[in-house]
C-alpha cells in the first residue's frame, strides 16, 4: 500500500505542474482543504525551493475582501528550513510569525514574534508549567480525562472526532493551563479558531466580527487577570500577572501572548489527534502494528505529528541580504518557513506521504519549529498523544473514518473541522 502511494500522484497534481512556475502560491488557503498544495510544495521542492510570490493568494476563486498577503519568500526544503529557522541572527520573528504583517491598528505583540532578549524574558516567565514535575503531575489528569472522553463515545454509532474526542480533550487541557472556568471553557475553542480566522474561513463574516470578539476575550482575561494578581496559583494567568518581566504588560501584548498560547495548547494537539484518526485509516496496517507492539506508541506520536504538521509555516523578516540557491533575499523581505513541506521532503523521508509508525527518522520532523522559538509546549503535547494513543489501543479494535473530513481553509493552521467516524469495541 505505502508502494503505491508513493507512485501515486498527489492531489492538484494537474494545476500545479501546468500552471507557470511563478505563478503558484502555496498561501492560498483555497486550496487547502481540497489537498492541492501537496503538489505545489512537491514541484516547488524539486524545481524551485527559494521561490518568490509577488502577491500572494492568486486564486481566482478568492472572495473579494480576502487581503493577499503581498510579496514573499516560500522555503520548502528541509535543510533550508532548518537553516533559518536557527539563523536569528539574519532573520527576525518581528513583528509577526504569519502573512501578512499585523494590522497598525490593531497589534498583537507576543514573544513567539519577539527577537532576544525580550523574547527570553516573556517565554522564561510561563515556561515552568510545562517543565519535568509540572509534566509529571498532569500525566494522571490528562489520563483520567482521557479515560472519561473514551469511555463516553458510543459504540458502533457514527459521530464527530473532532469536536467529541479532539477539541473536548484540548480544550480540557487548556483549561487546566489557565485555571480557566471549566464550564466556559469552549470559549477557549472559539477564541482559538478566531484568533487566525479571516472571513473566507467562515468561521467570522468580517475582520470586525474577529476583532469584537478577540476584544471580548481579552476582557474576560482581564477579569482573571486582577483575580490571580499577587495570587501564587501554579497556572499561566498567574504566572503572567506577577512575573516580574510580564505584569507589566499592556492589554494587547497579554492579549497577543494569551492567544499564542491558546492557539499552541489547542489547535496543534486537537488536529494531532485527529490525525491519529485520519492517517490510521488510509495506512490501516499502522495501526495493527502499534496494536500489536505497545512500544511503538512515543515513535507513533512523532511520526503523526510530522505527517499532520498541524501548523503549516512560520515567518521571518531578512535582517541582512542573504544568498540561497542563486538567488538573493532582500533585507525586509518576508520568508515563509513552510514546515509542512520539509515534513514532506524526499530528500530527508523515505516515502514522506506514507505514514509509517517504524520511520527510524520521525522524530526530525520540523512540526514544532527550532532554535529559541521551538515549541515550549512540545513535551505536553507527545503525552497527551501518547497516553491518547495507550488509552485507544486498550479499548478499540478500530476507528473507522467514514467518508472524508471537512478541513480548515487555511494555510496556516492544518487542521479537521468534523470528521465523522464509527468505534469499534
Amino acid at each position: 500500500m505505502n508502494q503505491a502511494i508513493k507512485t501515486a500522484k498527489l492531489p492538484g497534481h494537474d494545476y500545479a505542474y501546468s500552471t507557470p512556475l511563478a505563478e503558484l502560491d502555496p498561501s492560498d488557503p483555497l486550496r487547502w482543504p481540497t489537498q492541492e498544495m501537496w503538489s505545489i510544495f512537491e514541484r516547488l521542492r524539486n524545481e524551485d525551493p527559494l521561490h518568490f510570490c509577488k502577491e500572494g493568494w492568486m486564486s481566482p476563486e478568492r472572495p473579494d475582501d480576502m487581503e493577499p498577503v503581498g510579496g514573499y519568500w516560500s522555503v520548502t526544503r528541509h535543510e533550508d528550513i532548518m537553516a533559518i529557522d536557527t539563523d536569528h541572527k539574519r532573520f527576525s520573528s518581528e513583528p509577526a510569525i504569519v502573512l501578512p504583517d499585523p494590522a497598525e491598528d490593531f497589534p498583537l505583540p507576543m514573544f513567539i514574534a519577539m527577537d532576544q532578549p525580550k523574547h527570553d524574558i516573556q517565554r522564561q516567565t510561563v515556561a515552568p508549567i510545562v517543565a519535568s514535575p509540572s509534566l509529571s503531575k498532569m500525566s494522571e489528569l490528562i489520563r483520567e480525562r482521557t479515560q472519561y472522553v473514551l469511555d463516553s463515545v458510543p459504540i458502533d454509532e457514527e459521530f464527530d472526532w473532532v469536536d467529541t474526542v479532539s477539541i473536548e480533550l484540548t480544550t480540557m487541557m487548556l483549561a487546566t493551563l489557565f485555571d480557566f472556568p471549566f464550564e466556559d471553557r469552549r470559549k477557549l475553542t472559539r477564541w482559538s479558531d478566531v484568533t487566525t480566522a479571516g472571513p473566507e474561513t467562515g468561521i467570522v463574516e468580517s475582520e470586525e466580527q474577529r476583532r469584537a470578539e478577540l476584544t471580548e476575550c481579552v476582557e474576560y482575561f482581564m477579569g482573571l487577570w486582577h483575580q490571580r494578581k499577587g495570587g501564587s496559583g501554579h497556572d499561566l494567568i498567574t504566572m503572567l500577572a506577577n512575573g516580574e518581566n510580564t505584569s507589566d504588560m499592556d492589554a494587547t501584548e497579554y492579549l497577543g501572548n494569551l492567544l499564542l498560547l491558546i492557539v499552541g495548547g489547542n489547535d496543534t494537539t486537537r488536529n494531532s489527534m485527529s490525525a491519529s484518526i485520519y492517517g490510521s485509516h488510509l495506512f490501516p496496517e499502522q495501526w495493527d502494528k502499534v496494536k500489536a507492539n505497545r512500544d511503538l506508541i512515543p515513535n507513533t506520536v512523532a511520526e503523526i505529528i510530522r505527517w499532520q504538521t498541524p501548523l503549516a509555516y512560520m515567518r521571518r523578516t531578512a535582517l541582512e541580504d542573504v544568498e540561497m540557491h542563486g538567488k538573493t533575499i532582500k533585507k525586509g523581505d518576508k520568508v515563509a518557513m513552510w514546515y509542512v513541506s520539509g515534513n514532506r521532503d524526499e530528500r530527508k523521508f523515505d516515502n514522506p506521504n506514507a505514514l509509517d509508525f517504524e520511520r527510524s527518522n520521525a522524530r526530525n520532523h520540523v512540526s514544532f519549529g527550532f532554535g529559541i522559538h521551538r515549541c515550549f509546549g512540545n513535551r505536553l503535547a507527545e503525552l497527551q498523544l501518547q497516553i491518547l494513543w495507550d488509552e485507544m489501543l486498550k479499548r478499540f479494535s478500530r476507528v473507522e473514518v467514514v467518508g472524508e473530513p471537512s478541513r480548515n481553509i487555511s494555510s496556516f493552521v492544518k487542521g479537521y473541522t468534523k470528521m465523522k467516524v464509527i468505534v469499534r469495541a
